[in-house]
């Protein structure tokens, strides 16, 4: 279906967003919208309701839908006017504009992204209100099941968490009547490497004693060789934003495994961001993949450790960050994760608690698939919805 091209601001109408000072913010229920989210709380309702808005400075272009009060902040615009169309079926077709790339990146032309500008923007627009609510429909199951996914998966960490600072912070795991240890009043012994006290029969090691570790690396950009058709999953520092990675978009060839200093991690191994913006952050790797230099994968070999290890080494995130070293970025050398002191409980204790995270992981391992397997089937259908391609039917 060849569709009709419109003027944007025939469809839509834009108003730029509403001064206010993080000091002025009141902390009420009604989000204040900025370029690229909620950057607080406010007491008061400013924009439409439900509310679009496109990053104006700051990320120019980024797209948002709120289904909720909202104050539209000065950095980003709102759209004013729905002009009879369906809210979300214009957020997916904004959306779809990819403004972003349009006017952003440090464009000099557009420092800040005028309305005018992109009212004159002429672009192909499907006007039949019902195939709008159809489409809206259709993506909007999947951005439901997707943020589903995600607010169970968020859970069930917290949970797991919650277990290991209830076991191996406070030390109260079970112990072998099934009270909490140190709270039973189970014997603790001052440990003079860590100067604390830690639960009797429990060890301090190195992490370079119970495990291997190495740091990635990057085959030369300019060889296409080592980059075109690539089938070795790459990970970099910025992914590690993720406490588990199922997937990656990066990949090199073998050429460029074998030409570089990068090395394959095996599936379960612990990653470490090591510097960048996510300098210590702490990742879970369920599959076979290299990294770049920015990433070090720590492999235990004990696998009823790696559970255990991952929540220990998050922990540790302020403790690297206060170690770094770097004036531009923080940086953690792969020799300080190596040597980092470690408590290694019984293995008895390390079976309890791997089994039972054993079960979560899982979990949320399979709803991070499904997100990777949704956001992927969204994005495909998202352009062949907005610009005619196909319609939604009782196939789709």
């Amino acid at each position: 279906m060849e569709l009709k091209k419109y003027k944007l601001g025939e469809l839509l109408e834009l108003q730029r967003g509403y001064d206010l000072t993080s000091s002025q913010m009141k902390g009420g229920d009604v989000a204040v919208a900025g370029s690229n989210g909620i950057i607080g709380y406010h007491d008061v309702e400013r924009g439409n309701h439900p509310c679009i808005t496109v990053g104006r400075s700051g990320s120019i272009g980024k797209v948002h839908y709120y289904d909720q009060s909202v104050w539209a902040h000065n950095t980003a615009l709102y759209v004013k006017d729905f002009k009879s169309n369906n809210p979300k079926y214009l957020y997916y077709f904004l959306k779809n504009l990819h403004l972003d790339e349009l006017f952003g990146n440090g464009s000099s032309v557009v420092p800040s992204l005028d309305r005018k500008v992109v009212h004159a923007m002429v672009v192909p627009f499907n006007k039949d209100r019902d195939q709008q609510d159809k489409i809206a429909n259709l993506l909007s199951c999947i951005d439901r099941k997707i943020a589903l996914n995600r607010a169970i998966n968020r859970n069930l960490e917290a949970l797991a968490k919650q277990l290991y600072d209830y076991w191996f912070v406070q030390f109260d795991f079970p112990d072998e009547t099934g009270k909490p240890y140190k709270s039973s009043g189970g014997k603790m012994v001052w440990n003079e490497k860590l100067k604390r006290n830690i639960p009797q029969n429990w060890e301090c090691v190195k992490i370079q004693e119970i495990a291997k570790t190495y740091s990635g690396g990057t085959p030369t950009s300019s060889k296409l060789e080592y980059y075109e058709n690539g089938t070795i999953p790459w990970i970099n520092s910025g992914e590690l934003n993720n406490a588990y990675i199922t997937s990656t978009s990066n990949f090199i060839t073998e050429l460029g495994l074998k030409e570089s200093s990068a090395k394959l991690y095996p599936r379960n191994t612990i990653l470490v961001a090591l510097y960048g913006a996510t300098a210590g952050k702490v990742s879970f790797l369920t599959f076979e993949a290299c990294s770049n230099q920015a990433v070090c994968g720590v492999m235990l070999e004990n696998p009823l450790m790696v559970n255990y290890t991952r929540f220990y080494l998050s922990n540790l995130l302020d403790y690297y960050i206060l170690l770094s070293s770097g004036s531009a970025r923080d940086n953690i050398s792969q020799d300080t994760i190596k040597n980092t002191w470690f408590i290694k409980p019984d293995n008895v204790i390390l079976n309890a608690f791997d089994q039972i995270c054993q079960k979560t992981t899982q979990l949320i391992v399979a709803n991070q698939i499904e997100i990777d397997n949704l956001t992927m089937q969204r994005d495909e259908l998202l352009p062949l919805l907005m610009n005619g391609q196909i319609t939604v039917n009782s196939d789709l």
